[in-house]
């Protein structure tokens, strides 16, 4: 068994639980979350032993058409955990028609506002569209409360899709169609209309600062942290931190609201997960399988009757957890309690959808569509030729392929 170094007691704790009640030996193995991929692809190819490993849906496509993991979709007590998970979960996890694990860990794109600075500009409620966002942040910089009222975070980095999606969805839009090809350029999907917003939010109402393009999502936390904005958008794992006081001056002041919605949108926002997959080398041999299956099992579903690793998980290090009967845990809405609203949280989870771009190419497209809504928010492009150009690559790169 092989992860990322993130609660490894927790984690060492639980495998050891799993031997005692198996009589199962596991060799554990974890490797930092920067090496982590670099070092599995090695791993994979110079054939090193390994059964059961933690995965992040970005890599899924990769892994599968290399042939490293396996579908653990033919073992009927792990299927049976789909009843109770999200659904953006279990569709993060499938790929061609098969499901290659179980959740270990979900999360969405959340949309915060500071409380105190909504009150100082006259509202009763945070804003529920993004027409509404610039309304209130425009008041906001007339009455001198923030000069950059919402903070977007647009630098180049890994968080960028999450971002960007985050704004297509909740514009009622989507980058691909079911079958792949891309409608990012066309002018009634969506992503259009969510650019737009961006570019006029920075060029023509001036509530998003124009370095937003150099913002990354780390830099755009501690400055919402600081007191800087009355909006943003980010992770909402974040939450618990921002109502640290010993983090943030904010705190106690940040509350979650739904995702604005776009003139044709709705409050979707995106998700994203990591779960626990198995290697084929594991499911060439079917007691090897099993065993791993098992393993997979005890952290991806219950262990003795309950969510147990995933509630250890959120209790730790406040990790989001894929499984809907969590929510109405005492102990996991008792710890909500302290920082954040369980019912917005649970509200939020369950309309959060999966990112429509993960494919074997995405890591080339990502960077192309990345430059292309910067040049647009610039001014360097306009919207149209930015997403029609954006389009043009996806679909080059997937005929390639």
């Amino acid at each position: 068994m092989h992860t990322w170094s993130a609660a490894v007691d927790t984690v060492q704790s639980h495998l050891n639980a799993f031997q005692e009640e198996t009589g199962i030996q596991v060799n554990y193995g974890n490797s930092p979350w920067a090496q982590y991929r670099e070092g599995m692809v090695t791993k994979f190819v110079g054939g090193a032993p390994l059964d059961m490993m933690w995965v992040s849906d970005s890599w899924l496509p990769e892994w599968v058409e290399a042939g490293w993991i396996a579908p653990i979709d033919d073992f009927d007590f792990l299927m049976k955990y789909n009843a109770e998970a999200e659904d953006f979960s279990t569709d993060s996890m499938t790929y061609k028609g098969r499901q290659y694990g179980l959740t270990y860990y979900t999360d969405y794109m959340a949309f915060f506002y500071d409380e105190e600075k909504v009150k100082e500009a006259g509202f009763d409620a945070p804003p529920t569209t993004w027409e509404e966002v610039v309304e209130q942040s425009l008041v906001m910089k007339e009455k001198g409360i923030s000069e950059y009222p919402m903070m977007l975070a647009m630098a180049q980095e890994s968080w960028l899709i999450e971002f960007m999606s985050s704004l297509v969805f909740s514009h009622g839009g989507h980058f691909t169609d079911d079958n792949g090809d891309s409608v990012m350029q066309n002018a009634d999907g969506g992503a259009v209309q969510a650019l737009q917003w961006v570019v006029d939010a920075v060029n023509k109402h001036g509530i998003i600062s124009p370095a937003c393009v150099e913002t990354g999502e780390l830099s755009g936390l501690k400055a919402f942290a600081s007191g800087n904005h009355a909006f943003a958008m980010v992770a909402k794992y974040r939450l618990r931190m921002l109502n640290d006081p010993e983090q943030s001056q904010i705190a106690g002041r940040v509350k979650q609201a739904m995702m604005p919605m776009g003139p044709d949108g709705d409050h979707s926002t995106v998700g994203w997960m990591r779960f626990h997959g198995m290697s084929s080398q594991a499911a060439q041999d079917p007691k090897r399988a099993e065993d791993t299956a098992r393993l997979i099992e005890w952290f991806g579903g219950k262990a003795n009757g309950e969510y147990k690793f995933q509630k250890l998980l959120f209790l730790d290090i406040g990790a989001g957890f894929g499984v809907k009967p969590l929510f109405d845990d005492p102990d996991i809405q008792a710890a909500y309690d302290q920082y954040g609203d369980v019912e917005i949280i649970k509200a939020q989870q369950a309309i959060a959808r999966k990112k429509d771009v993960i494919t074997p190419w995405f890591g080339e497209w990502n960077e192309a569509n990345g430059t292309a809504w910067q040049q647009a928010i610039l001014g360097n492009s306009d919207v149209a030729s930015a997403l029609a150009k954006s389009g043009e690559t996806w679909d080059e790169l997937k005929s390639e392929y």
